[in-house]
């Protein structure tokens, strides 16, 4: 796979392409490795190109997203100045990926704005879908009694005529 196929990847210049691969890394990593935990530093981004990656958050590692398709990414927190990881990335089967160091991505979007803009509006693509999928999935599984905003603090309490 090339990194382009990446979805992240499409329509950006292939020299930026080009620069960015050529300071990533593959990994092989067995089924129960873990790439990151909730809280560990973001110091890299992914892009699966083989496997399976269970994304979880919270105490009781609930399932929030699976990195299944190749070039899929994942990692996204060290790519929007996040110091720690969001949630935890651990691989259900044999998995190969390439790393990008966050430091590496920041600096060749940094001299590239134009392809960089395009770049960040495909992973805003991608973190809204997960977004979209995760309300859809919360939704459906434990329809409640009110929401919490949590751009604001102010909790929302929603009527019976509401449900």
């Amino acid at each position: 796979m090339f990194i382009k196929q990446a979805d992240i990847f499409w329509g950006i210049d292939h020299d930026l392409v080009k620069k960015i691969f050529e300071q990533s890394v593959k990994e092989s990593h067995d089924k129960g490795d873990i790439l990151f935990n909730e809280g560990d530093p973001a110091k890299a981004f992914y892009i699966l190109t083989k496997g399976w990656v269970n994304i979880t958050t919270g105490g009781n590692s609930q399932v929030v997203h699976v990195v299944s398709h190749p070039g899929e990414a994942f990692g996204w927190s060290s790519l929007v100045d996040r110091d720690y990881y969001s949630a935890s990335a651990i691989c259900l089967k044999p998995t190969l990926l390439i790393r990008i160091d966050k430091k590496h991505m920041a600096d060749s979007i940094k001299n590239d704005p134009v392809n960089g803009l395009m770049l960040y509006k495909h992973l805003a693509h991608s973190i809204g879908n997960r977004l979209i999928n995760s309300y859809q999935r919360t939704a459906s599984e434990t329809p409640g009694k009110f929401s919490e905003s949590f751009g604001t603090g102010q909790i929302f309490l929603s009527t019976e005529e509401d449900m």
